[in-house]
């Protein structure tokens, strides 16, 4: 760890070089040369960001960044040097439990995930030592070793396939923790390597690492005796990444290219960071106010008691003066200390005790989200989980929504639905013996019930049973019709086809069963030998000559087989944009029509064409694939040439229809976000027509959205530079949804705006790193803010082919751009970990892929559909919640402390405190707490369904609304009216202070207790108004607390402390209770200060549509409680007014 800090800190050789030479084996190639062994890192993989050594630091340095904490600590330490009015206990025990708390939290945090990369470092491996197979722990392993692995394990570094025991020198691998993709992914050994590794003598150039799992360039070097050193090409075909798991072969050899923090799954891991919340931000802003308002207030008192001593007779009586020489000693010091005493006394403004009720909220709210029925799902028996409790309220103010694909919209289960075989349409029927065809809608009459000829029929379903790349797994006896792609079982009837399939895509088994399906069954691949078994139950047999394989440019594959009768044959499927302009007009025009329609219903359509090839045509094509697939410059662009030499003057059989189903109530979900105003970006590691069909099925795109277009397929199309070509498109995509586009009003929800042109963006991740990483002599600031101008103005993004931490760059991009929105990322793969750690709240779900995702979430749920609830419902309560809990806690202190302040210009200045000790230690702990606790977790100022029902209200609260500084000044104003109401109205009382029968006369101390009665039964009141969802916990808590102050106040006044030097209240609340002139104005001054609130509740009249449901609902603004108790929807309520 320190050696690789140290290299970068100096620039060690791995940064210098931009490849890297591997021995394999560590043995020195060619003998002739001198071998210095290169130094690479170790296998440890480290996730966490504590060690025992630094925890207690680092931790405290973490919590005292923030404002609050670091406040109270110098209060505190005020409080113990200096001489106060008030006890260091009042700020110091407050502080230190919030800060053992946290710190108690963080760390069970952090020793989990120090568990979990203890169990992968740990994992032992089998190493080829010598010859020998030597077990060792899996952080022992060094880049140059020879691994072994074996079936359904996970490679514990990035390996190059060097040896597998299949008979073709392939293996399987799943990627599903990288990439999300469950399907199987065949890999292949470098060619001409020894059999006996042990002889093996061979180097590896490779490059350096980084992030990207689909590339790799590398070649290898293999030294013989006495011949020419043969240099072998590789690519990632050849790389395992750690990760991946072996499947379906039963052991492999690979030798260690990438270990530890430089393998590629690790390179696309984000770390922790701490989230905070928009919440945590706006009380920030509103403490650097209370601040302000403090210190102005203490440096006014200081200010005037020195004004007012310096006047002749106002220092010290005459019996007492201080000398002139006295006088001016350490005048600068008692200045200063006469300032933080008033600090000190005037310090309760600001509410130590409302971050331990925002702590406790949070940590008991999120209890709700695991409690809530809703979101239990009776398939894995398991509910909602609640990660990290501090981002409840972020749920209320999501403004970008970024969802993987596969597995989260999607069930990743891909089922054959229709055909169309020239022109005539073939519905997926159970007949297992013939094709059940019929044309309803797409043919005229005449054509109904027609059928296309049988030789075409045949050939069509020869094409589903050759053109892929799916392998036969024979079925062991416990494992019968298990399908190794997608984990369901094959519906076959009889019971020798019990056998899975295994391939690299999801949908070309789906296509193998619905040939099956049709009476054509594929039965595997033997020796380069294709057998498909027909209607009439014969075997055929196929030679594979060659595979084309598919890519995202060309959107196709083909195989080119020879058959029995000596005749070449080649096939082809793809997309019918890369298909139809390589095949006869007049053939398309028969099939476009069903094409575009499955598109439009959400399938997954794939178009089938086939050539026969003369001898000559297959000797040229031949020659040239054999070449381009040697060439170590440019392979791909000399094989993409040959594809596109071959794939030429086709003939259109048909195409077919190929559904991936969705999750439950995926559209219904997605269509509430999106009523919600938030932006739903779809981010995939799929090919791009896949995801295409899934944004129609889930609504994001409709049929009018016009799809600007930006992948490597549109920048090929110029002719030009890329680099030229995508600086055109994005001027003419950002003109047409921005400059063109008519302005859009706020809360204008889709289905009202259709009058405007609606815009859906498509990226690739190979455009996207251009846009983010352009050539060093292009504006990459200004590519960047194009493409995110013209995304914010599409209804909906789709982003295909992304690596994970391309994911993650495109959530920081959205995250860091004006205005700072909130973002919210959910997906159910490892590969969704980066954008899931990077947004301000990342949700997991508890699909089939692992639970790396759930692990690394700060919530996780079980399906899609639980997001609406959870955002709509839970989301914006917690957030009204806890918004009012901010602006009453600041209020009630300000009622509290005004009071204490206006006193200081009736008692000389002299820090003399208007409230006893205990009332002011008492006032935040005992007297104000639980009403304002019960309130933030229990309140519904809106029933949960109708929040449900009516997505739109979601964007009343959206950008911190309730916290916004309107409603604060109008919190601090309703303050600052009731604490000077408080103050001189009992000043008004004590005008004729002699306030008993008997004339007997009241005192300072029956002054501060009456003020602080009125304010209590005020602040509890005031709360009481603004309750709406009555329980019995709110009424026990309410009437309860008041009952307590009452309580306490006899029992704190009626019996002599020991323990206390001078007990100011003895007697004093009994006393003041028996004047009838203390009563009255207790009760005219509560009635006075809660006048406002009773006035507007009942003169305010709703507004809008929803005149009737918005009577229980906070206003706009946030500021004030005018709730019609009559409306709510407890059974606990009382009505104010009919």
């Amino acid at each position: 760890m320190l050696r690789r800090r140290i290299n970068l800190l100096f620039g060690g050789d791995e940064k210098r070089v931009d490849s890297r030479t591997i021995y394999v084996g560590h043995r020195p190639c060619p003998a002739t040369e001198a071998f210095i062994p290169p130094k690479f890192c170790d296998n440890r993989i480290v996730s966490s960001k504590y060690t025992i050594w630094n925890f207690l630091p680092k931790n405290l340095f973490e919590q005292f960044r923030r404002i609050a904490n670091f406040y109270f600590l110098i209060i505190f330490l005020v409080q113990v040097i200096v001489d106060t009015p008030t006890s260091p206990v009042t700020s110091g025990l407050p502080l230190f439990f919030v800060i053992t708390v946290t710190a108690i939290k963080q760390g069970y945090e952090d020793w989990l995930r120090h568990k979990a990369d203890y169990e992968v470092n740990k994992y032992p491996v089998i190493v080829l030592e010598d010859g020998r197979s030597i077990r060792k722990e899996s952080e022992k392993i060094k880049v140059g070793d020879i691994v072994e692995v074996v079936e359904d394990e996970t490679f514990p570094c990035d390996l190059i396939l060097l040896q597998s025991t299949r008979d073709d020198d392939t293996c399987f691998v799943t990627t599903a923790s990288l990439d999300g993709e469950s399907n199987h992914k065949t890999h292949y050994t470098v060619p001409d390597t020894e059999k006996d590794l042990q002889s093996l003598n061979a180097t590896i150039e490779c490059e350096q690492p980084q992030p990207d799992l689909y590339k790799f360039v590398g070649r290898m070097h293999i030294y013989k005796t006495d011949q020419e050193p043969a240099v072998r090409s590789l690519g990632p075909e050849n790389l395992l990444l750690k990760g991946a798991t072996l499947k379906n072969t039963k052991k492999i050899y690979g030798v260690a290219v990438y270990t530890g923090m430089e393998t590629k799954m690790a390179l696309n891991y984000q770390g922790k960071s701490q989230k905070r919340s928009a919440v945590e931000k706006s009380i920030n802003a509103f403490l650097l106010v209370y601040l302000c308002i403090l210190i102005s207030k203490a440096v006014v008192c200081t200010t005037l008691k020195y004004v007012w001593q310096s006047q002749d007779g106002q220092d010290e009586p005459w019996y007492n003066e201080k000398t002139q020489k006295e006088k001016d000693t350490y005048v600068y010091l008692k200045m200063f200390t006469d300032f933080l005493s008033f600090m000190v006394l005037f310090n309760f403004i600001i509410p130590v005790s409302m971050y331990v009720t925002v702590e406790m909220q949070k940590f008991l709210g999120s209890f709700f989200i695991t409690w809530d029925k809703d979101f239990f799902d009776p398939e894995i028996q398991e509910g909602a989980l609640v990660n990290t409790s501090d981002l409840n309220e972020e749920l209320g103010q999501v403004e970008y929504v970024f969802t993987d694909k596969t597995g989260t919209l999607t069930q990743n289960n891909m089922e054959y639905i229709e055909c169309c075989i020239d022109g005539f349409q073939y519905r997926n029927s159970d007949s297992m013996s013939e094709l059940d065809g019929f044309c309803v809608t797409d043919g005229p009459v005449s054509k109904l019930q027609q059928k296309a000829g049988r030789d075409k029929e045949e050939l069509f379903l020869r094409a589903l049973c050759l053109c892929h790349t799916v392998q036969v797994k024979e079925a062991g006896p416990d494992e019968i019709d298990s399908d190794q792609v997608d984990g369901l079982v094959s519906e076959l009837s009889q019971p020798d086809e019990q056998r899975g399939f295994i391939a690299s895509s999801p949908d070309e088994v789906a296509l193998v069963k619905g040939a099956m399906k049709h009476g054509f069954t594929f039965l595997g691949l033997e020796n380069k030998s294709m057998k498909i078994r027909n209607r009439e139950n014969n075997v055929e047999l196929y030679d594979l000559l060659h595979v084309l394989n598919f890519d995202p440019v060309r959107r196709r594959m083909s195989v080119i087989v020879r058959s029995k009768s000596g005749e070449t044959l080649l096939f082809c499927k793809g997309a019918d944009s890369s298909i139809f302009p390589r095949v006869r007009q007049e053939e398309v025009d028969r099939i476009r029509m069903h094409v575009e329609r499955n598109a439009t219903e959400g399938y997954r359509t794939l178009c089938v064409a086939y050539k026969q090839l003369s001898p000559e045509e297959f000797a040229v094509a031949d020659a040239g694939l054999r070449d381009a697939r040697l060439a170590l410059q440019d392979r791909e662009e000399k094989l993409m040439a040959v594809y596109n030499q071959v794939e030429t003057s086709m003939s259109l059989i048909g195409a077919t229809a190929v559904e991936d189903r969705l999750q439950e109530e995926a559209a219904e979900t997605m269509e509430a976000l999106q009523g919600a105003g938030m932006k739903v970006w779809v981010l995939t590691g799929d090919k791009m027509e896949t995801a295409k069909s899934t944004c129609y099925a889930c609504r994001l795109f409709q049929r009018g959205t016009e799809l600007l277009e930006l992948t490597v397929r549109t920048l090929e199309d110029g002719g030009r530079k890329r680099e030229e070509r995508l600086h055109e498109l994005l001027l003419d995509y950002h003109k047409k949804a921005v400059q063109d586009a008519p302005p859009v009003k706020a809360g204008v929800t889709r289905s009202w705006s259709t009058a405007n042109q609606e815009y859906g963006f498509i990226i690739d991740g190979a455009t996207l790193s251009l846009v983010m990483n352009p050539s060093p002599d292009t504006n990459s600031s200004r590519y960047k803010s194009l493409f995110l101008q013209i995304c914010q103005n599409c209804t909906a993004v789709l982003c295909c082919r992304m690596a994970p931490l391309q994911k993650a760059q495109i959530v920081k991009m959205v995250k860091n751009s004006k205005g700072s929105p909130i973002t919210l990322s959910i997906g159910d793969g490892a590969n969704d970990v980066s954008m899931i750690l990077e947004a301000h709240v990342g949700i997991g779900i508890k699909g089939k892929e692992g639970r790396q995702a759930v692990r690394n979430s700060d919530y996780a749920i079980p399906k899609l559909k639980h997001l609406k609830k959870l955002l709509l419902a839970h989301g914006h309560l917690y957030y009204v919640r806890i918004a009012h809990l901010v602006q009453y806690f600041f209020y009630k202190n300000l009622c509290f402390i005004l009071p204490q302040f206006l006193y200081q210009f009736f008692c000389g200045y002299s820090q003399q405190p208007l409230y006893d000790a205990a009332y002011l230690t008492m006032y935040n702990i005992c007297f104000t707490s639980m009403p304002i606790l019960a309130f933030s977790l229990l309140e519904q100022h809106i029933a949960i369904e109708y929040l449900l029902d009516n997505a739109t209200l979601y964007r009343e609260i959206a950008k911190n609304a309730m916290l916004k500084w309107g409603p604060f000044l109008y919190w601090t104003v309703l303050g600052i009216f009731q604490g000077l109401l408080f103050f001189f109205g009992v000043k008004y009382l004590f005008s004729n202070p002699a306030l008993q029968d008997n004339g007997q006369v009241f005192g300072n101390w029956s002054y501060g207790t009456i003020v602080f009665t009125v304010l209590v039964f005020t602040v509890t009141l005031k709360l009481a108004l603004d309750t709406r969802h009555w329980t019995w916990i709110n009424h026990f808590v309410i009437w309860g607390s008041l009952a307590f102050y009452v309580f306490f106040s006899f029992f704190w006044g009626g019996i002599i402390w020991p323990f206390l030097k001078q007990q100011r209240l003895y007697f004093v609340f009994a006393n003041m209770l028996s004047s009838v002139s203390a009563w009255l104005v207790i009760i005219l001054l509560i009635l006075l200060s809660l006048l406002p609130d009773i006035l507007l509740m009942v003169f305010r009249k709703p507004r809008g549509p929803h005149a009737r449901q918005m009577k229980r609902r906070l206003p706009s603004s946030g500021t004030s409680t005018i709730f019609m108790l009559s409306q709510t929807t407890s059974t606990h309520s009382f009505s104010w007014s009919d």
